[in-house]
């Protein structure tokens, strides 16, 4: 499997800006946030023909987008009870416009963009509702589970019982696709210190009339005819700034879990266990940069795990992984390492804080906010907001002369993760 290529902006080239410069800079539009759905939407408007830049305050994809699991969700699991419910109807398009993107039949083109796996598996264990969960997992369904034959299945599968299906959903390494988002627009990316070099100006709550930067000596004024905010968790403290409520948000806490270890323990899985109408575990497969595999679990674990210890969750997931993936397959849990990560998904408040539905935005003034709930669902983000700023009225201007601090991609969490340890 290839190794992960990550995203170095590259060096300022002298001469720039003479020390303590003031630059202004009119845009069409000023975006906060550098995770997958700040980018997309700063590649949307660029070729719509807008002036606009991104500010980064850390790396590019912290937090949700590189804890992602990279899965191009089709809307299973919404419909594991036999019904087409709402979130499955607004994200069932969603793999095929991805794949055309990825194959380079449709912006933007995502050629350089890694996938780890054209599809991903589907089985059960052995239990009543997790057969019935199979069957509504057909039903309504653009990207809708096929079975393969025991020849067609992974080593780890190999032993299970019942069907295992085929679903046409890709799997893309989130790293790669940050990186290949940002390296098209080196010139728009500006990272920024939103403590001590970041000033919002309003004249009325919801109407931003300069955003001000500083980095040392240097400070660049924009003046945005719309301010969009991206940011995941950080859209709270930003919408503060610009005299918004922060209630409109709402934070839904997943505690993450991965495993690493010889490709001969851990072979590559990519999938869904089923039981009932929730996905028991959900595997996706990498290599990390000393060539063992990690897989990143989610699923019900993530949310079962939230009130749980590390030491607890990786308990709890290695007896779930046991109950999941049957014996014989290959998989030694005794050879791997374990760690894990607490990341929490931000999302629009919802009516008894449910999990929404569709990607979500608000409009006030001139700010946009905008969360894409999942993944799979940036790019429909990203069309809906460029719609709501409409045509262009300044323009592209060259901003290649900005002598400004450039945000690098982030890493992988298996990479960055210091408390490796085992589970026995």
């Amino acid at each position: 499997m290839p190794m992960a290529r990550f995203f170095i902006a590259p060096p300022t080239i002298a001469p720039m800006s003479p020390p303590d410069a003031h630059i202004t800079r009119e845009l069409d539009a000023v975006i906060f946030g550098g995770g997958v759905a700040g980018l997309w939407l700063l590649d949307e408007l660029h070729r719509r023909g807008h002036g606009v830049l991104l500010l980064e305050a850390d790396a590019l994809g912290a937090g949700q987008s590189i804890a992602a699991q990279g899965i191009i969700h089709g809307g299973l699991k919404y419909t594991l009870t036999g019904l087409l419910n709402p979130s499955a109807e607004a994200i069932r398009d969603m793999p095929d416009l991805w794949r055309r993107c990825l194959n380079g039949e449709a912006e933007p083109r995502l050629t350089n963009t890694r996938v780890r796996a054209e599809f991903c598996h589907l089985w059960r264990t052995q239990t009543l509702t997790s057969k019935l969960g199979m069957i509504g997992a057909r039903k309504g369904l653009v990207v809708a589970p096929q079975p393969v034959s025991d020849d067609e299945r992974p080593a780890a599968l190999r032993g299970c019982p019942g069907q295992v299906m085929r679903l046409d959903e890709q799997v893309v390494a989130p790293y790669s696709l940050l990186n290949d988002l940002a390296s098209k627009h080196t010139d728009r990316l500006l990272k920024i210190d939103a403590e001590a070099g970041l000033s919002i100006d309003t004249d009325a709550p919801a109407v931003v009339t300069s955003i001000t930067l500083t980095d040392g000596g240097q400070r660049l004024t924009l003046r945005a005819r719309h301010v969009v905010l991206t940011a995941g968790n950080g859209n709270a403290e930003l919408r503060a700034r610009c005299s918004l409520s922060q209630d409109a948000m709402q934070r839904r806490p997943l505690h993450f879990i991965m495993l690493r270890g010889p490709r001969e323990a851990l072979p590559e899985l990519n999938g869904h266990c089923v039981d009932g109408a929730k996905t028991r575990v959900t595997i996706t497969s990498d290599t990390d940069s000393q060539g063992r595999t990690v897989w990143q679990v989610g699923g019900q674990v993530t949310e079962d795990g939230v009130d749980m210890s590390p030491d607890e969750l990786i308990a709890h997931t290695r007896r779930e992984l046991e109950a999941s993936i049957p014996g014989g397959s290959g998989v030694d849990l005794s050879a791997v390492e374990w760690a894990t990560r607490r990341v929490d998904r931000a999302e629009r408040t919802m009516p008894n804080r449910k999990r929404p539905d569709d990607a979500q935005l608000m409009v006030e003034g001139n700010v946009i906010t905008g969360w894409p709930t999942k993944l799979a669902l940036a790019p429909r983000l990203a069309t809906r907001i460029a719609d709501t700023v409409g045509q262009p009225h300044i323009g592209p201007n060259d901003l290649t002369t900005l002598d400004w601090p450039r945000p690098a991609v982030a890493q992988p969490h298996w990479e960055t993760a210091t408390s490796w340890t085992t589970a026995d």
